[in-house]
């Protein structure tokens, strides 16, 4: 039987993902875990457990299973979420003209991001733009999941 994976599990290992974190699915289990390039770089190493924390050693475990076994996928990163393709989305999403132009032109250049947010902020619509942002990154997920054949739930 083909497990159902949580979506909602899916759409926070994508968001707990950084320079230095990367998370994965367990075809196995459904479970999603996260784990560090310090973790990898100790696998790879094939490092004794001893010298990390029983809390991190769990992950350099996993991180071992990850390298030599098939049954573990990369989650989307975020080059796959392109943050910025969702805010000007949004931006364009906006029906109030002269807003949809304040917020579009705080888009464009070094800083988009910050002016963003200060802006989304300034006008009181950081609610509808956590809510779409949510929305996008769900259909991520979800897409990815239907790329991926992953039953979900």
């Amino acid at each position: 039987m083909a497990i159902v994976v949580n979506l909602d599990e899916i759409i926070r290992g994508m968001e707990f993902q950084s320079d230095q974190m990367r998370s994965f699915l367990n075809l196995k289990t459904g479970e999603v875990v996260s784990i560090t390039d310090e973790e990898f770089r100790a696998a790879e190493e094939d490092k004794s457990l001893e010298k990390f924390p029983d809390w991190q050693r769990e992950n350099i475990v996993i991180a071992q299973e990850i390298l030599e076994e098939d049954y573990y996928i990369s989650l989307p990163t975020e080059f796959d979420i392109h943050e910025y393709n969702i805010m000007e989305s949004f931006c364009l999403s906006i029906d109030d003209d002269k807003l949809q132009n304040i917020m579009c032109s705080s888009i464009i250049g070094s800083g988009a991001f910050r002016r963003f947010k200060d802006n989304i902020h300034r006008y009181h619509i950081e609610d509808d733009w956590y809510k779409y942002r949510d929305e996008a990154i769900k259909q991520i997920a979800i897409e990815w999941c239907e790329d991926n054949e992953i039953k979900y739930k």
